[in-house]
């Protein structure tokens, strides 16, 4: 009996000196020294010091930690959500003092992490498959430090409420009321700690969100306040807990402390109890400056007559050309010395392809450490300039999550260059038919590539306040991003204009193979036209080989051609690329393959739009029978009876593209 007593008193001791208490309808961790029930996953873990870290110094990775006991959110009698009320400490710490990472997002999911989901914007709650899915039946209140535009962020440090979807319902710049209207701006990622309530009441329907610094008391009036009803988005058992995630900037994203309470008010945080965040020390002053000041000054003397010529050399080397209209385009313009120092002064070994218009350099901008690609283009005469660069500036606002952003561009001397963002896994082209790719396209990265790339071409066509016809679709121009994303790029052919009006005659541009036969008659670049390269592409990446290929023989030379027999002798599928073997859905094959004969049909006006397009490719509309619509050979084939074809036959086909694109390098 002694033994036992003295057991149970010891016990009672160890859960007393620990900052953890649990409940029926609540907990509490005053510090995570002792939080040995949290479930963790990815690369979220508990310091020695008690703190729980959700990412470390890792880019494009997520972390999640969850109370491991599910919580019943619901009353079984109607089925109507409790109420809750939460408040944790965070604090977000990057590698820069204007730059972060991503987020942090307290979350209400149905399992104890999220399957799937993806890093950087996505916060680890989704990825690009399932964001806005009804189905998710996820509640989360996001911390976010990225403005993310195709995701309706209003800025790069907001507080939003989530229902299924990283498109806020409701969303404010962070900070923090004094008094009713008076708001003080708070910065997410300044490493400082800040403490956040979030109150739901399950009665009167409402979500209230407020944020404060750590040593403030909790503000009176909210920063998020919003009418909603979470019963129709929870199951009525759920789990919570936080998720995070990085991108291309080192941030560290910490919870202090955090407690819960259903259908009551969550206990008080002992701050006296709570870890200390890791110090935000800035640079050690060099012993040199503040012990040598003096012979620093005697030596700045005798430099200073040395670094005339230097300088005076160097000015010369960095000259760029501004005019008084580049004024309007101040903030897409980029300084030569700026690309200068970010491609290693455009060292070979920094050189990731060389086309029609010009050479493409990988590089890292030294102020913000993003990686982006520099394509250098010649430019002999002036005449259009001004409105060359209007539409690159105007391109450069472009935001889809299936195009290569166009960041902006620079001038100097004879030189235009133009600045994209670099996209780790290279060009499309270089994993169908590099022989030494470190790995092979699988048909599911194919199907979704392509989806991806008709996405990207119906924003450019419908979806933009202008038309933007694009005139170089293919394999070459299309990148692929750290998850495999297909991203259309190199925008240098692209010409716009107004929704509503024709376009305008222009020079033959784009590259054989992928030419709308109209287009080579009377140099108006259309949607359509580019509908006809989307069809080459089809087929491309479906088959794994060039639109034209010179080393096949003249009944393989044409590859639309070679398509078209194939499907008219009822076996299709013989085209698909051989390196795939069986491993491919043989209904969306065939289903793409028929999709690029109708984009290739040589009358512009009976190929489908890029809305049609999509639709045939998300399944939604069925196909129509092309032995219906009276394909032919000539419907398919570039024209050969307008004297296309000796136009192809007469070009050297290894230099045959007018912007031969490379443009972001290999894996």
């Amino acid at each position: 009996m002694i033994f036992k007593l003295v057991i149970k008193l010891l016990v009672l001791f160890l859960c007393s000196s620990t900052s953890i208490s649990q409940g029926n309808n609540g907990f509490i961790y005053n510090g995570f020294q002792r939080a040995n029930n949290l479930s963790l996953d990815g690369i979220a873990e508990i310091t020695p010091n008690g703190l729980l870290m959700l990412t470390n110094d890792t880019k494009q990775k997520t972390g999640h930690a969850f109370y491991p006991n599910p919580i019943k959110f619901k009353n079984t009698q109607d089925g109507s959500s409790s109420s809750f009320s939460t408040s944790f400490v965070f604090g977000i710490i990057s590698e820069y003092p204007t730059l972060s990472g991503h987020g942090i997002a307290f979350v209400i999911a149905p399992t104890r992490g999220l399957p799937g989901a993806s890093a950087s914007q996505y916060l680890g709650l989704f990825n690009i498959s399932n964001d806005g899915n009804a189905t998710n039946f996820v509640v989360a209140v996001e911390l976010d430090t990225i403005e993310n535009t195709e995701l309706g962020d209003i800025n790069n440090n907001h507080v939003g409420i989530d229902i299924n979807s990283l498109r806020s319902n409701l969303s404010e710049p962070a900070g923090y009321y004094q008094g009713h209207d008076q708001i003080q701006n708070l910065t997410l990622f300044s490493g400082l700690p800040m403490r956040i309530w979030v109150e739901y009441n399950g009665v009167a329907k409402q979500m209230n969100v407020t944020l404060a610094p750590l040593n403030l008391e909790k503000p009176k009036t909210p920063l998020l306040s919003m009418w909603i009803d979470i019963s129709p988005f929870i199951n009525q058992s759920m789990y919570v807990g936080f998720s995070s995630s990085t991108g291309s900037v080192f941030t560290r994203h910490y919870v202090v402390g955090w407690s819960f309470m259903l259908n009551g008010e969550a206990e008080e945080l002992d701050l006296s109890e709570l870890p200390k965040l890791p110090r935000v020390v800035p640079k050690k002053k060099s012993r040199f400056l503040t012990m040598g000041v003096p012979v620093l000054i005697l030596s700045l003397l005798v430099l200073t007559l040395l670094g005339v010529g230097y300088y005076v050399r160097r000015k010369r080397k960095f000259a760029e050309i501004v005019e008084d209209w580049e004024h309007d385009f101040a903030t897409q313009r980029f300084h030569f010395k700026e690309l200068y120092v970010a491609t290693q002064g455009f060292k070979e070994k920094e050189l990731l392809g060389t086309g029609g218009f010009g050479r493409v350099y990988r590089g890292v901008l030294p102020s913000s450490k993003m990686e982006i690609a520099v394509k250098r283009v010649s430019h002999e005469s002036r005449q259009g300039m001004r409105e060359f660069v209007a539409e690159i500036v105007s391109l450069g606002r472009l935001r889809h999550r299936n195009l290569v952003p166009l960041l902006g561009y620079c001038r100097r001397k004879n030189e235009l260059l133009l600045v994209y963002e670099y996209m780790q896994n290279g060009s499309l082209d270089k994993l169908l038919y590099d022989q030494n790719a470190s790995f092979l396209l699988s048909w599911n990265q194919r199907f979704r590539i392509i989806k991806g790339v008709a996405s990207g071409l119906y924003y450019l066509h419908e979806e933009w306040e202008q038309v933007v016809v694009h005139r170089d679709v293919k394999a070459s121009n299309v990148l692929l991003d750290s998850e495999m994303n297909g991203r259309l790029g190199d925008f240098g052919l692209a010409r716009l204009y107004d929704h509503g009006t024709d376009p305008q005659t222009t020079h033959v541009v784009g590259t054989l193979g992928y030419l709308a036969p109209e287009h080579t008659r009377t140099g108006r670049a259309t949607t359509s036209s580019d509908v006809y390269s989307f069809g080459a592409f089809l087929l491309e990446v479906v088959c794994g080989r060039r639109p034209i290929d010179p080393q096949a023989t003249s009944e393989s030379l044409i590859l639309v051609d070679v398509v078209y027999n194939w499907w008219k002798k009822g076996n299709i599928l013989k085209v698909v690329d051989q390196k795939l073997g069986n491993e491919y859905v043989w209904q969306q094959a065939e289903m793409v393959l028929k999709l690029g004969l109708l984009c290739s049909n040589s009358e512009a006006i009976a190929r489908p739009s890029m809305r049609q397009v999509l639709l045939y490719l998300e399944g939604a509309v069925a196909l129509p029978d092309l032995s219906s619509l009276g394909i032919s050979a000539n419907g398919v084939t570039f024209a050969s009876r307008d004297g296309f074809e000796d136009f192809a036959f007469s070009h050297s086909l290894s230099s045959s593209s007018a912007a031969e694109s490379s443009i972001f390098g290999g894996r």
